[in-house]
């Protein structure tokens, strides 16, 4: 509850762009995800997903949520990996449950309109 209403919230740009003032802190980052990035293995899922053509590689510790797919916004909590250059996420909301909606829905516009980035 009061941990989750104080993580910040990043566009995948902006957290790029912040990656070494954000260092190791959790955080919420937006992007969507893009299509041909999907790998999934017995820990979890690995994939990338972009905002204002900025990319960031995630790696998700766990089962994706049902509705995760290629080509709509998620929220994801984690951080930067302290080793890697990738976002090491353990917790995905899609844009389409009724939880996403319900906390993101200012930015749910205009992750539709800028959300996105050329495929691979």
């Amino acid at each position: 509850g009061l941990t989750n209403a104080s993580l910040y919230f990043y566009n995948a740009d902006e957290a790029v762009e912040m990656r070494d003032e954000l260092g190791d802190k959790r955080f919420r980052l937006q992007g969507t995800v893009l299509g041909g990035t999907i790998v999934q293995d017995e820990d979890g899922v690995a994939f990338t997903v972009a905002y204002e053509g900025v990319r960031v590689d995630v790696r998700h510790e766990g089962s994706p949520p049902e509705l995760f797919q290629p080509g709509i916004p998620v929220v994801l909590e984690g951080r930067w990996s302290a080793t890697e250059d990738v976002f090491e996420s353990d917790e995905i909301q899609v844009k389409h449950s009724a939880e996403y909606e319900a906390e993101h829905e200012d930015r749910l516009e205009e992750a539709e309109t800028v959300g996105t980035a050329d495929e691979p």
